[in-house]
């Protein structure tokens, strides 16, 4: 005879009807668009500070910061209670949850945390995004290797990259790369600092049948380094994806990188690359950032965030991106 489920407290029963409504709702709206990963509650209620993204079965939940965990018996009270909140409203088995602890100021990107190591299952999985397939980690990393905020944008990559040469910046595992390839584009430079996500990122594209080759280079530099010297063989590609972190320091990097403090001659080595009419895709998660139109080249500047960020985001917020098309 099966145990009957012990109630829960008033308030993660309340986390756990939110997450089954809304798990409802985005059922529907994910076969309509092909999505099998989406977002199903971001600090939607007070108190209970947690981010839920369905991944095909799998749940990862960041658990932030919560003040009223006073000491490491609540801390631990309050993480055992939310878990099964979760497993109850997402009706959900023990070993399809992931729970990963996130500070409040530890945005992707940020410093060297995109690259720890945190665990070493290797719970990996693959899911689909269209008709697209991705390999994403659940266990071993803060984050998971597939930014779902970043959807609309990808999609738009794809639509636009048919016969053009494409290069993606700081590229993590490569997703804007599959999708360009999956559009038809002629060429496509991936570059990224880590050894990991780029074998990440080939292991992507072999999951849709598109291998490495002259014209599809994988690079492994750092990308400021790297953009200094390519940007002496003047404009190259058509269409850029720039996504930089918002901060990032590593033995590896010749100097810091701060997108605040740095964005004029990123910007600047990005209207270098880009041919005259061709697109950049800028995009930041830093909070604060302010597009700078006075370090600006001559870019015609259409802000994108509207539209590129998801309808599963309840946060508006969760980017900034803009379209820059180079003039002259």
């Amino acid at each position: 005879m099966t145990a009957e489920p012990q109630p829960l407290p008033p308030d993660l029963d309340q986390v756990a009807n939110r997450l089954a409504r809304v798990q409802r709702m985005r059922r529907k709206w994910a076969k309509r668009i092909g999505a099998t990963c989406w977002r199903i509650y971001e600090k939607d209620l007070p108190d209970q500070p947690l981010i839920v993204d369905w991944y095909d079965g799998d749940v990862v939940v960041w658990a932030l910061d919560r003040t009223r965990n006073e000491t490491p018996e609540q801390e631990t009270a309050w993480l055992d209670g939310i878990q099964a909140a979760v497993r109850r409203g997402l009706d959900l088995p023990e070993d399809r949850l992931w729970l990963k602890r996130r500070a409040r100021q530890q945005g992707r990107h940020a410093g060297a945390g995109q690259y720890d190591r945190l665990d070493q299952r290797a719970a990996l999985k693959t899911v689909r995004e269209e008709t697209l397939l991705f390999e994403v980690n659940l266990s071993d990393y803060l984050d998971t290797g597939l930014f779902l905020d970043h959807r609309p944008l990808r999609q738009r990559v794809g639509a636009e990259a048919a016969g053009k040469r494409v290069l993606n910046l700081f590229a993590y595992t490569g997703a804007f790369t599959v999708h360009a390839r999956a559009g038809g584009a002629a060429a496509t430079t991936t570059v990224d600092l880590s050894k990991t996500y780029l074998a990440w990122a080939e292991r992507n594209l072999a999951l849709n049948g598109f291998p490495a080759g002259a014209q599809h280079d994988l690079v492994r530099a750092d990308c400021l380094a790297w953009l200094a010297a390519a940007a002496a063989n003047g404009p190259r590609w058509d269409v850029i994806v720039c996504d930089p972190p918002t901060f990032s320091s590593s033995t590896a990097m010749r100097h810091d990188f701060s997108i605040e403090r740095d964005q004029g001659r990123l910007l600047t080595w990005l209207w270098t690359l880009v041919r005259p009419g061709g697109t950049v895709w800028f995009s930041t998660n830093c909070r604060g950032f302010r597009l700078d139109l006075s370090a600006l080249p001559k870019f015609a500047v259409e802000e994108a965030s509207a539209w590129t960020v998801p309808e599963d985001f309840r946060n508006r917020k969760i980017h900034q991106s803009w379209r820059l098309v180079r003039q002259g």
